[in-house]
């Protein structure tokens, strides 16, 4: 069985998914209102992770040298330390070439493309593959790390890839580790499509204006357990699928048909009654929460309760399918299904179960659901034991 083995998170609301996760429980949001910030005239609402409080935290970490503080950048430093606190908790050797690395990102370090960046880091250094390689490289892994970037179904994405490492019985471990931070880039990017708000958002709401983006680093270890070697309180990944519709470059497809064969794959072996709940992307956009919304009553699944984390931490971009699943199991474990923070008054065209208050559950499965551009959809069903 594919057991979730350790997990932690970076973000704006801390760096060990203990604190992030009681953070998120108390209804506390990292997202903040920025002005003038990265040479950007006009201001936007983000989560961002401070840059000195992390570097000091990376810088603790053993056999740092002065040397690793200049070499990698902060996305890569982000990266590195999520993985050592999600070691902490377990005596995986990640030296050992039964251990396989993923990274998840969209951007990586497209920061570096500024004119000021140019001549700090080598030119190969915007490839995804090579922050992939040094971060695996730091913890001495012999394995070609393997790199998954596709639009915001990334870490769902590399989760998966991750499921059918294991079960070819190469690996005894992976370690997927997804990050992305924000830049003029990005940010300029998603303001040029409109889906911004300047305030915080607001997933499945009738007043919603448009997304948040977040900074985060998040890792989740996967292993390959025999079924007399789980305990009670394990997570399991029984179920993964990626369906796409191909509808357009940025819109998301008005029928939900992507999300919709993905829930349908994910609980094809399933009673959907065993459904505590279920995580959604929610980027709070009027067309995507609409989408899902139709995907989620198609699949028959109008009655188990949905949420949204964006509320808390943004949209994560490449780290969000591997962040959100680690609350989201957390919560499962813990018995209760979270509140989506800014929604208020429900305005989908479709009635779902939306969560506007946490509330306690004694199911024992939970969906995730991702989507993004080009019109890829992603779902990944967890089981506790």
């Amino acid at each position: 069985m594919i057991t979730l083995e350790s997990d932690n998170i970076i973000s704006s609301l801390g760096l060990t998914t203990d604190i992030n996760y009681r953070k998120v429980k108390q209804g506390i949001s990292g997202l903040r209102f920025y002005t003038n910030y990265f040479d950007w005239p006009v201001p936007f609402m983000v989560s961002m992770i401070k840059y000195n409080r992390l570097n000091n935290t990376f810088c603790k970490l053993p056999d740092v040298s002065d040397e690793m503080i200049r070499k990698y950048t902060f996305a890569e430093k982000a990266a590195i330390l999520s993985v050592s606190e999600a070691l902490k908790t377990t005596k995986i050797n990640p030296a050992s070439e039964k251990v396989l690395f993923i990274l998840s990102t969209t951007k990586g370090n497209v920061s570096l493309l500024e004119p000021h960046c140019r001549e700090v880091y080598e030119p190969e250094r915007i490839y995804l593959w090579r922050s992939a390689e040094l971060i695996a490289s730091y913890f001495g892994n012999p394995n070609t790390p393997v790199t998954v970037s596709n639009a915001c179904i990334s870490g769902a994405q590399a989760l998966i890839a991750a499921y059918r490492a294991l079960e070819t019985g190469k690996y005894k471990y992976v370690i997927v580790a997804g990050v992305d931070m924000l830049s003029r880039f990005i940010i300029s990017g998603f303001q040029s499509f409109m889906a911004l708000s300047l305030s915080n958002c607001k997933p499945f709401d009738a007043n919603r204006d448009g997304l948040n983006l977040g900074e985060a680093a998040a890792t989740i270890i996967l292993s390959d357990k025999k079924k007399k070697e789980m305990r009670p309180g394990d997570v399991v990944l029984t179920a993964g699928a990626i369906r796409n519709d191909a509808n357009h470059i940025s819109g998301p497809s008005r029928t939900g048909e992507g999300a919709y064969l993905a829930l349908r794959n994910v609980c094809s072996g399933i009673n959907t009654d065993e459904l505590a709940f279920i995580s959604a992307h929610g980027t709070a956009t009027p067309y995507n929460d609409e989408m899902e919304a139709i995907a989620i009553k198609r699949a028959g699944l109008q009655h188990i309760p949905v949420n949204s984390l964006k509320g808390y931490f943004g949209h994560t971009l490449g780290c969000a399918g591997i962040l959100e699943r680690i609350i989201s199991t957390r919560s499962l474990k813990k018995r209760m299904v979270l509140k989506t923070y800014g929604l208020e008054t429900p305005g989908v065209s479709h009635p779902l179960e939306l969560v506007t208050q946490t509330q306690s559950i004694t199911r024992n499965c939970c969906i995730n659901m991702l989507s993004g551009f080009g019109g890829c959809n992603a779902a990944l069903l967890w089981r506790l034991i």
